[in-house]
């Protein structure tokens, strides 16, 4: 039921800037949060990024804290994800999901996962 769908990715150099954005459609209670992850060849897809449905709180691996902003439209159909001052180390193919919690616990789980939006930083 519930429809995500990435863009925003692209080539940018290194202390450049990009914005993604996730547009859903039919979110149930069941996953009621936004979240932002990253994949890079061989290595696991780890979480970057969430924000909270009902109070709008955010949560940041310590990685780019400082550098990423995760925020939302009015109507909550949309959550972008600004990136800033970007590094090599921050290549890689970023999907959104639904999920149950926000911040990221051993308990969350995800579902409708969006296709993705490669993310390259290279001079």
């Amino acid at each position: 039921q519930v429809q995500l769908v990435e863009s925003g990715g692209g080539l940018v150099q290194p202390g450049g800037s990009l914005r993604l954005s996730c547009v859903g459609s039919g979110f149930t209670l069941d996953y009621p949060h936004i979240g932002w992850f990253r994949q890079a060849p061989g290595k696991e897809r780890e979480g970057v990024s969430c924000i909270s449905s009902s109070d709008g709180r955010t949560y940041y691996i310590e990685s780019v804290k400082g550098r990423f902003t995760i925020s939302r439209d009015k109507a909550g159909k949309t959550v972008y994800l600004q990136m800033n001052s970007l590094k090599p180390e921050d290549t890689a193919v970023y999907s959104c999901a639904a999920q149950t919690r926000c911040p990221f616990t051993p308990s969350t789980r995800y579902d409708a996962w969006g296709q993705g939006t490669q993310v390259t930083v290279s001079s």
